[in-house]
């Protein structure tokens, strides 16, 4: 039996299936971030994403103003 694929899209199903908006999406990234920065590049490299897609996410976890 082949196994699924899991990369960002499957992760995006998974947290909104949980009930998690953007919004709630990008307070994790920030998070992540703020916490773990190596961690979460790590994280985002294993979902298949690639170093552009990675280096946006990373400025805009960054970002203070994402409404938390």
């Amino acid at each position: 039996m082949e196994q699924p694929t899991f990369g960002k899209e499957a992760w995006i199903e998974m947290f909104r299936a949980i009930g998690l908006d953007r919004a709630a999406m990008q307070r994790w990234h920030h998070e992540f971030e703020a916490r773990w920065p190596e961690a979460h590049e790590s994280f985002l490299a294993w979902l298949g994403i690639g170093a552009d897609e990675i280096a946006r996410i990373r400025d805009a976890s960054r970002d203070t103003t994402h409404g938390a």
